[in-house]
Formats: C-alpha cells, sequence, structure tokens
C-alpha cells in the first residue's frame, strides 16, 4: 500500500475511532446514575430507600381484587400515614374499552392523598398503579412506581410545603383495563379541575427512565422536563410511535378527557420479567429506580413551584426534543418543515457541487439516490431474518419480546447492519464511484425527513439533521478538496449523526425488542449512510480504468480530475483536484482493489459471528430466566367439554402436550384474545356462575332485567354476554355502559367481583326471552386433571390469561 494510500486508511480509522468514542459517551449519558443510598440526604431520592417499599410490595402476586392487593394498599396507605399525611381509600365502579376486546369494568379501590400548597396555582397529581397481574409479583410493575411515590412523598416532607397542590394517586385495575384512574378521572372530586399528570411506570427490569408519551401540546411540559431534569432521556420519536401503537396505562384515561396535561414515564429494558413471575424485587435494577425516582422527583419539584394555570392548558404545539450528550435538545415543532425542506435544498447544493466540479453527473446522482433505498430496506430485512434464525436455534424465543440477556444479540444487529452498508458501499462505489452513492445517501436521508415531518412529525430530526450536516459537509468537501477540509467537514457532519442517531438506536433495542429488531436497524442504516464520507476513507483509491479515471469527459461524469500526491495536504477520492493536478501515485491492481474494498464488510460480518456466538452462550434457559408457556383451561358446563388453550406463538414442547391444532374464538368464549391453539382437556369438577333475576319488568316494547351475577367460586373476573336482541342500555354496580359499547349487543368483563356478586341492570328492546352467556376466570392450573407442572427451565408467559380456568354457561330468560 502506497503512503497516500496508508494516511487515507489512517485517516479513516481514526475518524471511526474518535465517532466510536462520541457514540459511547452518546449512550453512556442515557445510562441510569448508580442508585444512591439508604443514608443519602433526606432531601434527595434514595433507590436503596425506595427499594424496603418494592420488597414488601412484591411479596407475592397482588391482581385487583384480591386479598393480597388489600394488603399492598393497607401498607400504602400506613406509609403514608406515618409520614403525617392523610390518605383515603376511594371506592368507584371504572370502566373502558382502552385495552381492546371487551368492554372493562372494575370494582376499585383508589388511594388518594393530597399535600396541600401554600398558594396553589393548580393541580399536580403524580400516579402509579398497585396492583399487578395475576402470575406476578409486580416487583418492577408497578412496585417501582408505587415506591417511587412513598419516596418522593417522604422527601417533600422535609422541606417546605410546596406552591402548588400535590395528589398522590396510587389505582387500583391498572393491569385489568385500567379501572382505577378511570374511576377517578370521572368519579373523584379531586379530578373536577384540570391538572397536570405524572405517571410512573416500568416495563422491565433494568435500563434508563425513558419520558416516552405526553398530552398533545407538549411544548410547555417538554421545556420544564428539559429543564429540570439531571439526566433526561426522551425523544419526540417515541410520543409519535406510541400514538400510532395500541399500546395504553393508567395515563390514557387522563388523556382522553381532555382536561389534563402530563408526561409518562418507565424503564423498560429487561422485558422478560414483564407480567411474569420472575419480576420479583431481587429482578429490581436499583440504578433503574434511581433514575426513575430523580427525574420524578426534580420535575414534582419543579411543577409544584410553576405556573400551573398555565402549564394545565395544551401548548399550541408538540416540541421536537431527543437526549444529547447528558442534556436534551429541544426546539419548537414548527421548525420541523423549515429543516426538512433546509435538508434538501443542502443535498441539491451538494448535487449541483458535484456536478458542477465535474465529479458526477445528474443521471449517476439519480443512480446513487436510488440505489441508497438498498440497505435502508435490506439492513431491517436482515435484522428480522437475524430474529428467525434466532427462533430456529431457540425455539423459546419466539414467545418473547427479548431474550434475558439481548446485549450480544443487539451488537450483532449492529454488525450486520454494518455489513449490509460496507457491502452496498464497497461493490458500487468501484462502479458508479463515491460520490454518487454520498449524495444520494444524504438526499434520501432528506426524503425520509420529508416524509416523517408529514407522517411523524416529532421523529423527522432523525434523518433531516443528519441529512443536512452530511450535505453541507459533501458541499465542502466538494468545493474546497483538500485533506484537513474534507477530514473537519466528514467530521463535523459524523459527530451531529452520532449525537442524534447512537442514542436512538440504544434506546429502540428494548422498546420493540430483537422480536422487531428491524426497528432499531432502520436507524442503524440511516446512521451508517450518514456516516458514507467518513466510511469512503477505509477503501483504497479508484483505479485507473474504473468509474471515474482521471480526466474523463462524459456527459453523464463530467470532468474528473486526479489526484495529487501530496496527500498530507489533499486526500483521494472523493474530493476533486484543482484542474491541471497530475497524479504519482501508482493505482491498486484491480484484483488488490477488490480485495480492499471486501475487507472493511468482511470484518463486520466476523463481527457479527462472535456477538451471535457470544449471545447463544451467555443467553440460556434455566430455572431463574425459563422458556416463557402460557396454558389456560376452558370448560364449558353447558356441553361437559373442556378444552386447553394458549397464545404462545409457537407452543413449546410442554405447551404442545396439551394442545394441538389452531382455536376459534368460540374455543374461549371470545374471552382470550389473539390466535390461540387448542386441544381436548378432561372435564373438571369446577362450578359455573349463578345467575339469579332480581326483578323482570316490561313497559311496551322494552324489558328491564336486573340480575344478580355470582361467581360460585374464587373469581378473578366475570364476563357477561348477550346478542341476538337490542340492548338499550346496560348497568354493572350502578354504573352505566356507554352506549356505543352496546351497538353490537352486550359484551362487559367486570374485574375484581364482589364478594356477594355483581348487580347488573340490561334493558332491551324486546318482551321475549333473550340468551344470556356467562362466565368468570380464576387463576391456577394446579389440581386440575391431566395438568402436570412444568419441567425445569419452562416457566408461567406473562400475560393476562396465564393459569387461568374459565368456566361458562348460557342461561335463557
Amino acid at each position: 500500500m502506497q503512503i497516500a494510500s496508508r494516511a487515507r486508511v489512517v485517516a479513516g480509522l481514526l475518524m471511526l475511532a474518535a465517532l466510536a468514542v462520541l457514540g459511547v459517551v452518546c449512550v453512556l449519558a442515557v445510562i441510569p446514575p448508580a442508585p444512591r443510598a439508604a443514608d443519602a440526604p433526606a432531601d434527595e431520592f434514595s433507590a436503596d430507600r425506595a427499594f424496603v417499599h418494592v420488597q414488601r410490595i412484591g411479596l407475592r402476586e397482588h391482581p385487583a381484587g384480591s386479598a393480597a392487593a388489600t394488603e399492598v394498599r393497607d401498607y400504602i396507605v400506613d406509609s403514608l400515614t406515618g409520614l403525617g399525611l392523610d390518605p383515603q381509600v376511594r371506592e368507584g365502579i371504572g370502566g373502558t374499552s382502552e385495552l381492546g376486546g371487551q368492554y372493562g369494568m372494575a370494582d376499585t379501590r383508589n388511594v388518594v392523598v393530597r399535600i396541600p400548597g401554600r398558594a396553589p396555582t393548580g393541580t399536580l397529581i403524580l400516579m402509579a398503579h398497585y396492583d399487578s397481574v395475576q402470575v406476578s409479583h409486580g416487583g418492577n410493575d408497578d412496585g417501582a412506581g408505587v415506591s417511587t411515590l412513598l419516596e418522593i412523598a417522604r422527601a417533600l416532607g422535609t422541606g417546605p410545603a410546596p406552591t402548588n397542590d400535590v395528589i398522590l394517586l396510587f389505582t387500583d385495575a391498572e393491569e385489568a383495563c385500567l379501572c382505577g384512574a378511570e374511576s377517578f378521572v370521572s368519579n373523584d372530586p379531586l379530578a373536577a379541575g384540570r391538572a397536570v399528570v405524572l405517571n410512573v411506570e416500568s416495563r422491565g427490569s433494568t435500563g434508563p427512565s425513558v419520558m416516552f408519551e405526553t398530552s398533545p401540546g407538549n411544548a410547555d411540559l417538554v421545556s420544564v422536563y428539559g429543564s429540570a431534569v439531571e439526566k433526561p432521556v426522551a425523544t419526540s420519536l417515541a410520543v409519535e410511535v406510541y400514538r400510532i401503537l395500541p399500546n395504553n396505562t393508567d395515563f390514557t384515561p387522563f388523556l382522553d378527557t381532555g382536561r389534563f396535561t402530563g408526561l409518562n414515564s418507565a424503564y423498560i429494558d429487561g422485558s422478560g420479567v414483564y407480567h411474569a413471575p420472575e419480576d420479583t424485587p431481587q429482578s429490581m435494577d436499583r440504578a433503574s429506580l434511581q433514575h426513575e425516582g430523580d427525574n420524578a422527583l426534580a420535575l414534582t419539584r419543579a411543577l409544584a413551584a410553576a405556573d400551573l394555570a398555565a402549564l394545565s392548558v395544551p401548548a399550541s404545539g408538540d416540541a421536537t426534543y431527543f437526549p444529547a450528550l447528558g442534556g436534551l435538545v429541544r426546539y419548537p415543532g414548527w421548525l420541523v418543515w423549515p429543516l426538512a425542506v433546509a435538508a434538501l435544498l443542502a443535498v441539491l447544493v451538494a448535487a449541483w457541487s458535484a456536478v458542477r466540479r465535474g465529479v458526477a453527473g445528474p443521471l449517476r446522482l439519480l443512480g446513487g439516490l436510488g440505489l441508497a433505498t438498498v440497505p435502508l430496506i435490506a439492513a431491517p430485512l436482515a435484522a428480522q431474518g437475524f430474529w428467525a434464525l434466532l427462533v430456529l436455534l431457540r425455539p423459546g424465543y419466539a414467545n418473547m419480546l427479548d431474550p434475558w440477556w439481548p446485549g450480544w444479540f443487539r451488537a450483532a444487529v449492529v454488525a450486520l447492519v454494518a455489513v449490509v452498508v460496507l457491502a452496498w458501499f464497497g461493490l458500487l462505489r468501484h462502479r458508479i464511484g463515491p460520490w454518487p452513492l454520498i449524495v444520494g445517501a444524504f438526499g434520501l436521508l432528506a426524503l425520509l425527513g420529508l416524509v416523517m415531518a408529514a407522517v411523524v412529525p416529532g421523529g423527522s430530526y432523525l434523518a433531516a439533521l443528519p441529512a443536512l450536516a452530511g450535505a453541507l459537509g459533501a458541499a465542502a468537501t466538494i468545493t474546497w478538496p483538500g485533506f484537513w477540509p474534507r477530514i473537519a467537514a466528514s467530521l463535523l457532519a459524523g459527530v451531529v449523526a452520532v449525537t442524534i442517531l447512537a442514542p436512538t438506536v440504544y434506546l429502540f433495542f428494548p422498546a420493540l425488542g430483537l422480536a422487531t429488531g428491524a426497528a432499531a436497524a432502520l436507524f442503524a442504516v440511516m446512521l451508517g449512510l450518514a456516516l458514507l464520507p467518513v466510511l469512503d476513507l477505509l477503501y483504497p483509491p479508484l483505479p485507473r480504468g474504473s468509474t471515474t479515471p482521471a480526466r474523463i469527459n462524459s456527459p453523464d461524469m463530467g470532468t474528473v480530475g486526479q489526484e495529487s500526491t501530496t496527500s498530507s495536504a489533499r486526500l483521494s477520492t472523493p474530493g476533486p483536484a484543482p484542474t491541471g493536478e497530475s497524479s504519482a501515485e501508482p493505482e491498486p491492481e484491480p484484483q488488490r482493489h477488490r480485495l480492499w474494498a471486501a475487507v472493511p464488510a468482511l470484518a463486520a460480518a466476523a463481527a457479527a459471528l462472535v456477538f451471535t456466538g457470544i449471545g447463544l452462550r451467555v443467553d440460556h434457559f434455566d430455572a431463574d430466566h425459563p422458556d416463557p408457556a402460557e396454558l389456560a383451561y376452558v370448560l364449558d358446563s353447558d356441553t361437559g367439554q373442556a378444552r386447553w388453550v394458549s397464545t404462545d406463538a409457537h407452543p413449546g414442547e410442554w405447551v404442545s402436550r396439551y394442545v394441538t391444532a389452531p382455536g376459534t374464538p368460540a374455543d374461549t368464549f371470545g374471552l382470550i384474545r389473539g390466535p390461540v391453539t387448542v386441544g381436548p382437556a378432561e372435564p373438571a369438577d369446577l362450578p359455573a356462575p349463578r345467575v339469579t333475576i332480581v326483578d323482570d319488568t316490561t313497559s311496551g316494547d322494552t324489558r328491564t332485567l336486573t340480575l344478580k351475577v355470582t361467581p360460585q367460586r374464587p373469581a378473578r373476573l366475570v364476563y357477561l354476554g348477550l346478542t341476538g336482541a337490542p340492548v338499550l342500555g346496560a348497568t354493572f354496580e350502578g354504573r352505566d355502559v356507554p352506549a356505543g359499547e352496546l351497538a353490537d349487543g352486550l359484551s362487559v368483563v367486570f374485574h375484581a367481583p364482589p364478594a356477594d356478586g355483581v348487580d347488573v341492570t340490561l334493558e332491551l328492546g324486546t318482551t321475549g326471552p333473550v340468551d344470556l352467556r356467562v362466565l368468570d376466570g380464576a387463576d391456577g392450573l394446579a389440581g386440575l386433571p391431566g395438568f402436570t407442572p412444568r419441567p425445569p427451565g419452562v416457566g408461567i408467559a406473562g400475560s393476562h390469561t396465564s393459569e387461568m380456568t374459565v368456566v361458562g354457561r348460557s342461561y335463557t330468560f
């Protein structure tokens, strides 16, 4: 290799190393801080102090309505009382359809405490739910949120009273139907006016606390968040994505009313424990708890002193924001379109400069733009193919969002993206030249920025800003092709791209999991395209006879000048040299060129293989990190037939002993949502819920039927369904079902039913007989005929229907 070529590669490697260090720094900036000990200053949040609450909350499963939930609720009340506060338990019936499927209702018990302000301008509500799913201890979800609120209550008590009223709300039945939150916003006097809401959640066991959802018109609240929080982790793209996804939390009922503004935060990595028996206090990363608590306490203090009369009203628009080196970059939403257009204009300037300086013709530039779509599509597809391969090697992964230890696999996906980008660039730069590919890549990013500005404006910055910086750097390099101008322009553009996109890649891996690794791969390939000016330095100068030889004149390529051998002042392609400058540098032989061009992609491929091998060795199923398997049991008392049911996408060996064929909604009475696999089961001696008529009257063509639905066993829920007759109105425990939910008949799940049964009143548009389907659901498969415990290494899948036994019966009245 000649001196100029060596200088070129050394410069490229040094720049990549510097950008890699920057990427690590950017990722470390969003890593949770170390947990503070129990002897931390009293006015600070201490994860160790809060963890004492987590240990008590996560002792055992505590779904809504259970005796264990009552114990957790009593503990919360006692803890608040011990702080000198006056908590109250508010009973109410909540109802929503936010979780999909049937309309959900619940008999709820919220814990509410008000800390009065000195001169309130409004109300701040801090919220977390204290119930768990039926198979989970809820150590993280939402023991983290409950313990955070309790520790904040303690910390607030060490100083003067806040300016504004602060309400701590511990909701019931979030996992069931968000019904505690809905009951509060619909029935509680404290929710009658406007307020700002902070919801504290968890969807895993580790990772930074991400502020992932906001109310519409979030600019003012995001400004407070960015100023108050010491370690902000938030991106406006997450808000856009969450608004699209069918996911909801207790924050949703507040947003639905239109009376509240607010922010929603959670740590989301370590999803293997989510809703699973492994969600114990011991699984919690206390650094994540510290981050969640630090952010929530800082926000509470800032908002408790702010003008909530203004902040409780939506701002004129949303902000664009993202984490950068420990801070939060933010700008008003109205700048989204100007920046996106500016990026496109910068690309056009770079393209004009390329044509004017003779480094690329218009047709090749258009070709580069089209070819840039290849890695943009291929890399996400490769990521999904990688996950398919992992599932083939470890079938249990098919039922998981992420493996238990996903870190090495995530690194393998990034390396795989690098293989795609480097192989694409290495193959094509020799054919059409580097500048058409580079300018085309920035053009594609600019077009993506415009599309995102129209569809998900809060995410446009991910493409527009790297395209803007890169295109300006490309134009500068083409116009002033010296060594140092190119280094400076490429490095500065790379800094912009890495600062913006590296944390995004890191955060989106746990957000959507390796099961949807294409999302993180998409942002990784965008970063790769933005770094093409730096990556080009890893490749050899183009030889004579290539697509960019010295002084070729053509209507497509224009005139390309040779490069000087004084590489200390100028690098070889893709920087044009002044006219008349010649090169004495011997060009690499074509075979050597091809081998050299293959080295970067081969190195990335080797890294991907190494990371995958380490990942397969590190990640494994065992008793503490089991292969999740879901199983439920459904008994039809009318026919005496029973079925085993599983929602596992690919039932494992143990589940396959029970389920054998695809099922239909009728196999589960429609209670278990999604595709299911079923198999025959031996009928168990389980009593069906009893329905008795309390009152039955008619008036003209209308019949009013009052019923008492009483489970005959300890049931977590009951279901009532009625079709074939018009349902004009329905009331459960005194709470009306919205008319819109009755358009196709009655389909209601009532969670945490009272011990003496559920009072139901139906107003029917018929005086004739009606058929009513009634179900109840209880937890636990042990003791059922034909059931054998899971073997070691096979665990209970985290879901709302795992281990559930359903008994149904039809009534005609």
